[in-house]
């Protein structure tokens, strides 16, 4: 229900389709919408479009944020915003974790987490975003190689700018570096690209320790958080 007020409130500042959500009473309690076209941007799907297309998803994306983020608090205040959760990352926490990291990466994951809990606040304050633009999320048209729509607003909510680029990582580093650029470009507003890094790196870490909790996934999560430290690309 919460996702349908915000769905309703933030659709005439945002120019990307999303859904349009209808909640039916019941019972039971139900929610309808129509289909975005499209399907979901996997990395192998990201690896295989042109720099055209790169650049007019990356494109995209910025002006998606952009939009999001000049919306008046005040109207998703009143919509049901809420602020957004944040990642586990405390010692005990991710004692797990390092049974499965290659002893070479031990350092760096030190490091990262050291660096990411001495991060103060954003310099970019606090807006209402999305949070979570990973490829699962998309409905992307294959065919012509561009973004069709945005869907699943039920982890939006109020965060700082940066944490935005979080999830765009998980299609692939080049992409969030893009859409980091583009988003400057957009909004003048600077991103740091190691910050963006650090909270990538505690959010992959945090979902190791949970995901080695409950069993689920744990070699594909593993393998994103080996990825994620191992490469230099949004330094």
């Amino acid at each position: 229900m919460r996702e349908a007020r915000l769905l309703a409130a933030l659709r005439p500042f945002v120019t990307a389709p999303v859904p349009d959500m209808t909640i039916h009473s019941g019972p039971p309690l139900f929610s309808m919408h129509g289909k975005l076209p499209g399907r979901t941007l996997e990395p192998a799907d990201y690896a295989k479009l042109d720099d055209t297309a790169r650049a007019r998803l990356a494109d995209d994306l910025a002006r998606f944020f952009t939009e999001l983020h000049a919306i008046d608090p005040s109207v998703m205040l009143a919509a049901g915003a809420e602020p957004v959760g944040w990642w586990d990352t405390q010692k005990d926490t991710l004692a797990p974790i390092w049974p499965l990291l290659p002893t070479e990466l031990h350092g760096e994951v030190e490091a990262a987490i050291k660096a990411y809990h001495e991060l103060g606040p954003d310099p970019l304050g606090e807006v209402y975003g999305f949070f979570d633009a990973h490829g699962w999320n998309m409905a992307f048209d294959h065919d012509r190689s561009q973004l069709n729509g945005i869907f699943d607003f039920a982890d939006s909510g109020f965060g700082p700018p940066h944490r935005e680029f979080v999830q765009v990582s998980l299609i692939d580093p080049d992409l969030a570096l893009r859409s980091m650029r583009a988003y400057a470009a957009r909004s003048g507003k600077m991103l740091d690209r190691r910050r963006v890094f650090l909270l990538a790196a505690a959010m992959r870490l945090s979902e190791l320790a949970g995901a080695i909790e409950t069993g689920e996934d744990v070699p594909m999560i593993r393998d994103l958080a080996v990825a994620w430290l191992r490469q230099r690309a949004i330094r």
